[in-house]
């Protein structure tokens, strides 16, 4: 590797330590539902994202609620605070697609029918207001 590289592979390192994130990849769930979900909690305030989650009907959203507490312990390590003491908000919530596994299906008369199952990746923000405001 060289200097330049190195440096600026150090520099996205030392940028990333001030954010507060989880991410979730290889979801069996296409981006599409995913990202009804996703904008559901975009932009909330933490506690209340959590209770969306938890009673909403969609299958997606609980794998969305286990990783939106995992920003949360992330945001507690790095902090050293409670969530309950930090004004806390999803600042950013990013669905991408992941790899898509191709299925035959049989169909009539030899053919076969193409299946694409998709899966995606989730990244989750976490911050506080305060922090919030600062930027």
């Amino acid at each position: 590797m060289g200097v330049r590289k190195r440096n600026s592979a150090n520099s996205s390192k030392e940028a990333k330590k001030a954010l507060y994130f989880a991410k979730l990849n290889d979801v069996p769930t296409s981006p599409r539902k995913m990202r009804l979900v996703a904008d559901m909690i975009r932009g909330v305030e933490v506690q209340k994202a959590l209770g969306m989650l938890k009673f909403s009907t969609k299958e997606a959203s609980s794998r969305m609620e286990k990783l939106l507490l995992s920003a949360i312990n992330n945001w507690e390590q790095k902090t050293n605070q409670k969530a309950e003491d930090g004004n806390l908000i999803v600042s950013a919530v990013y669905v991408d697609g992941g790899r898509t596994l191709k299925r035959l299906r049989p169909a009539p008369q030899g053919r076969g029918y193409r299946i694409r199952k998709r899966s995606n990746h989730v990244t989750i923000y976490v911050d506080s207001v305060n922090n919030d405001t600062k930027k």
